[in-house]
């Protein structure tokens, strides 16, 4: 469960106990207390932020219920799709507990993305809620769970890449152990190098970490410069995620591959998805509209202004319309003047393992 960490280059070492700590015997993961943590904060700024979007935040937290176990489903069927191996036990025959156990790891960030897009649809299909500006607000609480869920990966020593001698390689017994068994090592001399340090591996898990930070930074500036339309946030997520996912996932040794191809599952969909992203941000800068607006708890619904009257032209028949009938003064002191409509506010809204 403890594994020492280095980074020679840099003169770190970390001491890396996979078990944060234990409740009546069973042990709590730090893997799960990180994600959960990504969780919790990627909720409180969805609430936080909903209103500039348009959004009622009860509404979020109604889809939170829906949107949440999805996106566990969808990351593990991901998972198992592109790694069927895990299903089943060691004499071959198949295991639904292992198929489902995601307690014990492998879990698909793409998978729980795909998940949250189509649930997320649904629910803002049935609950009459604009899609785009619910997956405007997602968009930030995934970057937060991802950069902040990627450091569960690195207390399990895992989504690394290959080999390097950059001056941050990450280097440990378990790393050389894992690419010796692998056959990813090409001489004895690779692996002794890794022990001793000279040789380590990329740091993936930091990489996408660190991308997914500025993206997070990204999308903070153009909130506050303000949407150009619903769904801006959305699709600038997908592409900037869908590219830094592209070229991260091809330095990785562990990926899930497309059905037995070299083509690398995570790698092939980031590519397609930001060219996706960016058609559909083209269209949309075309198509949508403006935004919604703020939403402001208890304001009542801005009715559209009727069209005016046109006249009629001379000699078509139609009768111009009765005079309005002359509104009497009211004196004062005898009456409250009429209630102001409200008004409108202007744009601003297991112990871990495998994380794919």
């Amino acid at each position: 469960m403890i594994n020492t960490v280095t980074f020679p280059g840099l003169g770190l070492e970390f001491e890396l106990n996979r078990v944060a700590f234990s409740v009546f015997g069973h042990n709590i993961y730090w893997y799960g207390v990180i994600i959960a943590t990504g969780f919790l904060l990627a909720v409180a700024f969805g609430l936080w932020k909903a209103p500039k979007f348009g959004l009622d935040p009860d509404a979020i937290v109604d889809a939170i219920f829906y949107v949440v176990p999805s996106a566990i489903i969808g990351a593990r069927l991901y998972y198992v799709i592109f790694n069927p191996t895990v299903c089943y036990n060691a004499d071959g025959s198949f295991s639904l507990l292992r198929a489902i156990a995601f307690w014990d790891g492998g879990l698909a960030i793409y998978g729980g993305v795909i998940a949250t897009v189509i649930s997320a649809l649904i629910f803002c299909k049935v609950r009459k809620v604009d899609f785009w500006s619910g997956m405007d607000i997602t968009s930030y609480g995934l970057l937060i769970g991802q950069l902040i869920g990627r450091w569960g990966n690195f207390v399990n020593v895992e989504a690394y890449g290959g080999v390097t001698d950059l001056p941050w390689r990450m280097c440990s017994t378990s790393i050389a152990n894992e690419l010796w068994g692998k056959g990813l090592l090409d001489s004895q001399e690779a692996y002794q190098s890794i022990l001793d340090g000279a040789l380590g591996v990329h740091p993936t898990f930091l990489y996408e970490s660190l991308w997914n930070l500025l993206g997070f930074v990204l999308l903070l500036l153009l909130m506050k410069k303000g949407r150009k339309f619903n769904g801006q946030m959305f699709l600038t997520y997908v592409i900037w995620y869908g590219l830094g996912r592209a070229a991260i996932e091809g330095l990785r040794t562990d990926s899930l591959y497309f059905f037995g191809t070299p083509i690398r599952s995570s790698q092939m969909l980031g590519i397609v998805s930001a060219v996706v992203g960016v058609g559909l941000f083209v269209l949309r800068l075309k198509t949508a509209g403006p935004p919604s607006p703020p939403f402001v708890k208890g304001a009542a619904p801005v009715e559209p202004a009727a069209p005016a009257a046109e006249s009629a032209p001379a000699g078509s028949g139609t009768e111009p319309p009765a005079p309005a009938e002359p509104v009497q003064a009211i004196p004062a002191g005898t009456a409250e003047p009429p209630a102001r409509p409200e008004e409108t506010n202007k744009e601003e809204t297991g112990d871990g393992g495998d994380n794919h």
